[in-house]
Order: C-alpha cells, then sequence, then structure tokens
C-alpha cells in the first residue's frame, strides 16, 4: 500500500543516515534469518523516532532486509552464472498474494518474447507488454539490448486487450516486412556495387571482389554471368549469417533473392561447382525451421536438384571431389543434411520405410562425423581453432597426427595465396601506374589489364587502338562500323553488339577488330559495348562515362560496401563447418518418430578444377 511505501521510504533513509546495512551481521545471521534480538530493537527504536506503531516498523524493516538478502544472493548468483534476477509488478488481480513479490530468473541474452512467454505460461497472463522505465520493450530484441540489468527495477506488466495486441502484432507484421526488405535492397545494393568494381582503385581503400575457385585462381566467366553469381553469392552468404542467428524468416528471404541470381547463370556453370546445391539444402532447412509444411513439394524438387548438383559436380563415388581435395571427409556433412531432409519429407509424405532408409544413412554418417571431444580439445591446446579442428579431424577421419598436419599445410597454402594475391595486387597498381603515367585514364588501363588477362603488352596495344579509334571515328564514324564489315564478323559467328564495339574500337580495322574479338573469347565488358565516340583526339572510349579519374565513391556506398563485406566468411570452407547439434536434434526427433508406428504423422563458369567457388577479397 502507499503506507507501507512510505514507511518504507523513511526507514531506509534513516538506515542510510546511520550506515546500517540489514543484510549483514547482527541483523542477518549466517543462514540468511534475521537476528531477532537486534531487529526487535532496532524496530522499537526507530518506532519511538517515527511515532509509529512497533509491529508496522518491525514488518517493513524485514521486508526492507529481506528483500537486501535476496538482492545480495541475485548479484552473487549473476555473477557466477549470469542467470539475472528481475522483480515483476504483476497486474493487480494477477497476484496471488499482495503482500509477496514475483519474481523472474533469466539471462539476459535472450529476446523479450521469450521473458513473456515464461511470465504468460507461469501466471496465466496473455497477451501482455512489459515496461521498464517507462519504456515499452520490444519482444524481438534482447533484454541487455534494451538496458535490462541484474537487478533493474521493478519490470511492469500489463495486459493488452484483444484489439490492441491485434494491432500490435499487424504493427509488428508490418515492422518485419519492412526491415526484411531493406535489408534485400541494401544487401543488393552493396554487392552491385562491389560487382561493378574492377579494381582500378587502390583495394586497401576500395576493395572489389574476384569469384575464384578454393585454390585461388580467378574463374573465368562473362561479365553478366559474373555479375548475377557475385550477386548469388552475396545473398547467400547474408542468408547464411542470418541462420547462425537463427533469424531463419529473414535468412529464407535472402536465400531465395540468392537462388533468383543464380537462375541467370549458366547451367555448365551451376553443376561445376557445389554452390548452387548448398544453396537449395539451405531453403529447405529454412523451411525445416519454420516449420513451413505448405512448402513440401517445392522442398522436394530443391533436394533433388541438390542431389543431382552434387554428382554432378563430385562425381560418381565422389570421386571427382577426392582426386581435387584429396579426400571427401568435410563434404560428408552436405550429405547428412540432404539424407536427413530427405528422411523428413518422406516421412511427412507418410513413406516410413523409405524415411527409415535415409535415416539409417544419415545415422552412419553421423557415427563418422561426431568428432571425440579429446582429440578436438587436443588439436586446440596446439594452437589450431576449433573450427579448423573440426574440419582436419572430419577430412582425415578422426586420425589426430594426420589431421594437425592437414591442418599446417592448409595454414601454409592459405598464406602463400595470401602472399600471391598481395603480389598480384602490387604488380597491378604498379603496371596501371606505369600506364597512367604514358597518358592513359587508370581505369581504362585497369580494364585493359583486366581483359588481357593482365598481359601489360596486350593492354597497351588495346589502348593505344583505342586512342586510334577514337581518332578514325573522329574522322570516319560510319565508315568504322559499316554494315559490311559487320556483316563480316557476323559471318565468323561474333554477335551484333561486341562486332560493333570492337569495329569502333580498332577505328574499323576488321582485321584488328576479330583478334580483338579473339583475344576475349568473343566478350567484351558492358563499358565497352556502350562506349560513344570520344568527341576529343585524346579521349579513351574504353569506358562511357567520361575518361577523367573516378570520383572517390560516396561515403553510403562504402557503408553499403563493409555492410555487406562483414556478411562475407573469411574462410572458404566455413559452409562445411557445422557442429552437428541442430542435426542431432533433428535424428532424434525422427528415431521417435518412426518408433511410434505407421500410422503416426508430423503435425507441426566451366570448369573440372574447382568444386566450390568464393568471394575473395582484393
Amino acid at each position: 500500500t502507499m503506507a507501507e511505501l512510505n514507511i518504507e521510504a523513511k526507514l531506509k533513509n534513516q538506515l542510510k543516515q546511520e550506515k546500517i546495512q540489514l543484510w549483514n551481521p547482527p541483523y542477518t545471521d549466517d543462514s540468511n534469518q534475521p537476528g531477532q534480538q537486534h531487529m526487535q530493537e532496532l524496530a522499537e527504536r526507530y518506532a519511538l523516532l517515527l511515532a509509529l506503531p512497533v509491529s508496522e516498523v518491525g514488518g517493513a524493516l524485514e521486508s526492507i532486509r529481506a528483500q537486501a538478502v535476496k538482492r545480495g544472493k541475485g548479484n552473487k548468483t549473476f555473477r557466477e552464472t549470469n542467470v539475472a534476477t528481475l522483480e515483476l509488478l504483476l497486474p493487480r488481480d494477477s497476484k496471488k498474494d499482495p503482500k509477496t513479490k514475483n519474481y523472474l530468473e533469466t539471462t539476459l541474452d535472450v529476446l523479450v518474447q521469450e521473458v513473456m512467454d515464461r511470465i504468460a505460461e507461469e501466471y496465466g497472463l496473455k497477451p501482455i507488454k512489459l515496461i521498464l522505465n517507462g519504456k515499452n520493450l520490444s519482444v524481438d530484441q534482447r533484454l541487455d539490448e534494451q538496458g535490462v540489468k541484474n537487478n533493474s527495477k521493478k519490470m511492469m506488466v500489463l495486459k493488452v486487450t484483444d484489439a490492441e495486441w491485434k494491432q500490435q502484432q499487424q504493427s509488428k507484421e508490418e515492422e518485419k516486412t519492412k526491415r526484411q526488405n531493406e535489408s534485400i535492397q541494401r544487401t543488393q545494393k552493396g554487392f552491385q556495387i562491389l560487382s561493378e568494381r574492377d579494381g582500378s582503385e587502390d583495394p586497401d581503400t576500395t576493395p572489389f571482389l574476384e569469384i575464384a575457385d578454393q585454390k585461388g585462381n580467378p574463374l573465368k566467366i562473362p561479365h553478366k554471368e559474373k555479375k548475377a553469381l557475385i550477386l548469388a553469392m552475396g545473398f547467400h552468404e547474408k542468408g547464411r549469417s542470418l541462420m547462425k542467428k537463427k533469424q531463419f524468416d529473414n535468412a529464407l528471404c535472402h536465400l531465395l533473392q540468392a537462388d533468383q541470381q543464380f537462375s541467370k547463370c549458366g547451367s555448365a556453370l551451376l553443376t561445376s561447382v557445389d554452390n548452387y546445391a548448398v544453396l537449395q539444402l539451405d531453403i529447405v532447412w529454412c523451411y525445416r525451421a519454420l516449420e513451413a509444411l505448405s512448402c513440401l513439394d517445392d522442398g522436394k524438387s530443391r533436394l533433388q536438384r541438390a542431389e543431382d548438383c552434387f554428382q554432378k559436380c563430385y562425381g560418381e563415388q565422389q570421386q571427382r571431389l577426392l582426386m581435387i581435395k584429396g579426400n571427401t571427409g568435410r563434404e560428408e556433412v552436405l550429405f547428412l543434411r540432404l539424407y536427413l531432409l530427405q528422411s523428413l519429407l518422406s516421412y511427412i509424405e507418410g513413406n516410413d520405410a523409405q524415411a527409415r532408409h535415409q535415416l539409417s544413412k544419415v545415422e552412419s554418417l553421423y557415427s563418422r562425423l561426431c568428432l571425440d571431444s579429446e582429440k578436438m580439445a587436443q588439436l586446440m591446446v596446439l594452437g589450431f581453432t576449433e573450427r579448423e579442428a573440426r574440419l582436419g579431424l572430419r577430412a582425415c577421419q578422426g586420425d589426430l597426427q594426420e589431421a594437425a598436419i592437414h591442418i599446417s599445410n592448409q595454414r601454409q597454402e592459405r598464406e602463400e595465396l595470401k602472399e600471391r594475391e598481395r603480389q598480384k595486387r602490387s604488380t597491378r597498381m604498379e603496371v596501371i601506374s606505369t600506364l597512367a603515367e604514358l597518358g592513359f585514364p587508370r581505369r581504362d588501363a585497369a580494364r585493359a589489364l583486366h581483359l588481357t588477362e593482365g598481359d601489360v603488352d596486350k593492354a597497351y596495344g588495346i589502348l593505344l587502338d583505342s586512342n586510334q579509334a577514337a581518332q578514325a571515328t573522329n574522322n570516319n564514324t560510319e565508315g568504322a562500323v559499316s554494315p559490311e564489315k559487320v556483316e563480316q564478323l557476323l559471318y565468323l559467328g561474333f554477335e551484333r553488339d561486341v562486332s560493333e564495339a570492337a569495329l569502333r574500337l580498332t577505328g574499323g580495322d576488321v582485321q584488328s577488330a576479330t583478334q580483338l574479338l579473339l583475344d576475349n573469347q568473343g566478350v567484351l565488358s558492358p563499358e565497352l559495348l556502350s562506349a560513344s565516340p570520344p568527341s576529343t583526339s585524346s579521349s579513351s572510349s574504353l569506358h562511357s562515362p567520361s575518361s577523367e579519374e573516378p570520383s572517390t565513391s560516396s561515403t553510403a556506398d562504402n557503408e553499403l560496401v563493409n555492410e555487406v563485406l562483414e556478411d562475407i566468411s573469411r574462410h572458404e570452407e566455413d559452409y562445411l563447418d557445422l557442429t552437428l547439434e541442430e542435426e542431432s536434434e533433428l535424428i532424434a526427433t525422427m528415431k521417435s518418430y518412426l518408433n511410434r508406428g505407421p500410422t503416426h504423422s508430423v503435425t507441426h563458369t566451366h570448369t573440372h578444377t574447382h568444386t566450390h567457388s568464393a568471394l575473395l577479397f582484393l
């Protein structure tokens, strides 16, 4: 009551002035019980001082003492276990005993929604909202993200009317959809910026991406397909990052965007790397986590595509994978997840026999891939990371010595790759600077080097041809790309747009245009295709905006790029580093379902030298 609060406030002030700590002896004994004699003496003295009844003062002092003892125990528990104690202020009609305080113990790294669910279950309150320090706590944020601390002031629990709850749910869904759309747009914009960068600027300040195999060798891909692949792999990386945070609904939105971008890539590329198959697995894994049973048919077709892609990419009995990587242990986690999802979908369809067959394959793989914790610990004592230890042991079938050697070799190979990339970047920047000193724009020099795969002499030749083309085009633009000359190139099998661009670049010389197209395998960058005749003899037509030096990227673009780069794993085999904890839970669930009997159901870039493409920072 207000009178009780008034008495407690006066007593707390008096205790503070006299520096009396009720939670310590002699007022509290070793078993946290009140020291009756001293508490009684203190109550009588304060009753005279405040002109209040001894019984009321004694009750208030005991309440203060008990709260202090509980707070002290809570602080000790929090220091030792990170479990915080929160006092709840429940609605008056929900209290079983108005004089009893209500507490909730929880870690602070949980979502507010989880806390609300516990309160609803324990006190029968639903729907509710939580208020702390006059602020509504957001259900989709963690307690510690909203300033909740151990022994925070009372957290108010308020009932919500049905109308208000419906409005909250609608607003929450709208906000969720808005955030998802914004995240997709930012991811797409960030990787679009990266896909357009050509390395003409210093990579230390203006990073760009190159698609390479696991050995670090760049893949030769047409520009349009490369752009789609960067977007696809970028969306996939973002989706995988969200999956690790258990944000499966948001992850699924990004993974489906990746799927759309992969559809723009040629089938030869998709079947030569396992990225597309891994994406299909990730999408169906999200379906499972979200219990999206309505997506059953789509899930089946995606798992079939994944299995087909794995077979084409890894070869029969994974022979091609074995030839390339020397072992197949790490990739077996992908097959475990594939067979497990196939088992689940078969069971949902009522095909228990097929579900059991796939589950038996899963259990066989799981027994091989479930690692010895002592061996993991021994490798980590040697200085290897948990990821390195896990991948190394799986690659070497659990052999500790072989795993240590394997990890050391991989580290050395990775350092050698980094050194080659550093040297490559340094050489590239030196050559670009040299060409720039000869009067060519840096961006044109970078693109010429890209077209010639780093051949300086050929790049210089293209830049000269470009200048000559500019001169010739000024004199006779129409003659350079006359229909007759274009027809000659079309007859040789080149496309019209690249034929016209090649003729412009070579000043209408059919032989030079033919050689240019042959050197570049009939593919020219979009900048070359859209290049318009320059207006001055010193201009270069290698890029369309102008021949001036490129302007510094905007701050907003840099923020977007840095944001999306954070989601790209720094380890090329991150997608294989599964702890199998989630898989283990699903295996147990499937076994329990199948043991019930047959009548039950669930209610709730073409190359032959690489198997997985990676986005490399350059």
